[in-house]
């Protein structure tokens, strides 16, 4: 990550910190009073090919003795009555404010993948996390919602998986790519502003 990417992250990480942390507590009491702990889900992402992180978020699913793979249709059931508003407002991310003052997310760039699809798809990935993984990027501006639909109308975990992999990771690595040649902190403004815009909408 360059220096200009970083201090734009944290000068823009403090200057919404007031706001962020404000909605932050108000998603807390929420939960303590409709779904009960655990609060967050917390989960290892990949920052680059060989290093890992931890992943703040809010829980939006019922509790599971094992889970693995991305959510689809298969795992609807699953998911929070407060969880949906969470998931359809991106709220659930917010907690992910620690994780940009770590330096583990910048607020642009590609999602950051699970461990095993980096592994099974080095060659897309080695060259997706040249960028620092974000909260935000062009993948989930422009194809989130869709990815969403596609894995929701998977009835079983191999079909979600094929699905993923046949369809979604090589869709988001073509905007991740295209993301990474443009970048600049005046291109990721614009995208962090879109995105409140959409959240917004």
């Amino acid at each position: 990550m360059t220096f200009g990417k970083r201090l734009f992250d944290l000068v823009l990480a403090l200057l919404l910190a007031p706001i962020l942390l404000t909605l932050i507590a108000i998603v807390l009491v929420t939960l303590a009073f409709t779904e009960g702990r655990p609060y967050f889900y917390v989960a290892e992402r990949m920052k680059s090919p060989t290093e890992s992180f931890r992943l703040w978020k809010f829980r939006t699913m019922s509790l599971v003795e094992s889970d693995s793979g991305v959510s689809g249709g298969n795992k609807a059931a699953r998911i929070t009555r407060i969880g949906r508003i969470l998931r359809k407002t991106r709220g659930d991310e917010l907690p992910q404010l620690w994780n940009i003052f770590k330096g583990d997310l910048s607020f642009v760039g590609p999602r950051a993948p699970l461990r095993e699809y980096v592994e099974r798809f080095p060659a897309i990935y080695g060259e997706v996390l040249k960028s620092r993984p974000g909260a935000t990027g062009l993948a989930s501006l422009y194809y989130h919602r869709h990815e969403e639909w596609l894995l929701s109308q998977c009835d079983t975990p191999e079909e979600t998986d094929r699905v993923y992999c046949e369809t979604c990771i090589p869709a988001k690595a073509k905007l991740d790519l295209m993301y990474q040649k443009h970048r600049s902190v005046c291109f990721d403004a614009r995208i962090v502003y879109d995105t409140i815009k959409k959240v917004l909408d």
